[in-house]
């Protein structure tokens, strides 16, 4: 369902993406095991939600304040590759799920770049 109140900051693709990767990984984490639930679970899911809040966050300010934010976002992604290969290696997730995490982080990371660039160049 559509809201009928619009924010400019949703009409971003790297919103949307950021958003659809946080969701991803609230699934993936939903199967950890219990032990997790403070400690890599809550760290993953944090850093993942952090993409599109700094996204979001940083939308309504100067392009020097967003370009700030951007930078936030783009670290959480990074974070987000240390989350995934923890799990993979904890035996939480399988390789090929780690693969298509990086990969979401990969795009990711590439479309917050060129958003720094885009406003760098204004």
């Amino acid at each position: 369902m559509k809201s009928k109140y619009h924010f400019k900051f949703e009409d971003l693709q790297m919103y949307q993406k950021a958003l659809a990767f946080a969701d991803k990984v609230n699934k993936q984490i939903s199967s950890f095991p219990r032990q997790e639930r403070y400690g890599l679970s809550s760290q993953f899911i944090r850093a993942a939600d952090s993409i599109a809040n700094n996204i979001a966050e940083g939308s309504a300010g100067s392009d020097a304040s967003f370009n700030r934010y951007l930078q936030i976002a783009w670290d959480s992604a990074h974070e987000c590759v240390v989350c995934s290969t923890k799990s993979r290696r904890r035996g939480y997730i399988s390789a090929e799920v780690d693969e298509e995490n990086r990969a979401l982080i990969v795009e990711l990371c590439k479309m917050i770049t060129s958003y720094k660039n885009y406003l760098k160049g204004k």
